[in-house]
């Protein structure tokens, strides 16, 4: 089934996807700063970004075809659910304790909400998305929870040069102690104020 990737998002040095008030301030500035025009695959224009060649290859290398994401409840919410319209992929699983009765979405738009955790949500995404195509798996609480269980294939960090000092944590749901061992990063690609990482998760030996 598909193979699941935690976090096309971008990251501070200093590990955090977003900082206290839930604002990126410029982790995103390096999708808007180059003089190539692009959209993820199927992706209408207006949702065109202009980046450096060198970080358009590793986009298109590392996420060549994403079947739906998994997203955290948190996330929904900042974004209202992308007014229903998944921001990459066919599908999105919701994680959460709760579903949403009141939004406007509900029942026409590509969305599943998740009531029996991320792996379940894994599960469901996994087979929707087959055999060839990805799981793309949003950073943060649910990304660090699915890690933590070995339900990840690959981490993938867009580093970006600015410090936070405190915010939501790229790895979050990691407690004290917790450990989980990557692999030597598999691509590293400069680009225009981001370094772009991929690292495969080391599996323990049988």
């Amino acid at each position: 089934m598909g193979k699941v990737i935690m976090g096309c998002a971008a990251v501070s040095i200093d590990g955090f996807i977003a900082n206290e008030s839930d604002e990126v301030g410029p982790l995103f500035d390096w999708a808007g700063n180059g003089d190539v025009e692009w959209t993820w695959s199927g992706e209408p224009e207006e949702y065109s970004m202009h980046s450096t060649r060198a970080s358009i290859e590793f986009v298109r290398a590392v996420y060549p075809r994403i079947g739906c994401v998994v997203i955290g409840r948190r996330l929904f919410d900042l974004t209202d659910g992308w007014d229903g319209v998944p921001a990459a992929g066919e599908h999105v699983f919701v994680v959460t304790h709760k579903p949403p009765t009141d939004w406007k979405y509900a029942g026409t738009a590509p969305f599943t909400f998740v009531t029996d955790g991320v792996e379940s949500a894994i599960e469901r995404a996994r087979a929707f998305a087959g055999d060839d195509r990805i799981v793309d798996l949003a950073a943060g609480q649910i990304g660090g929870q699915a890690l933590r269980l070995g339900l990840v294939d690959q981490v993938v960090m867009n580093i970006v040069p600015v410090v936070f000092g405190s915010g939501r944590p790229f790895f979050g749901a990691m407690g004290a102690g917790d450990i989980v061992p990557l692999d030597n990063p598999a691509r590293v690609v400069q680009g225009d104020r981001v370094t772009h990482l991929l690292y495969d998760v080391s599996r323990p030996s049988a």
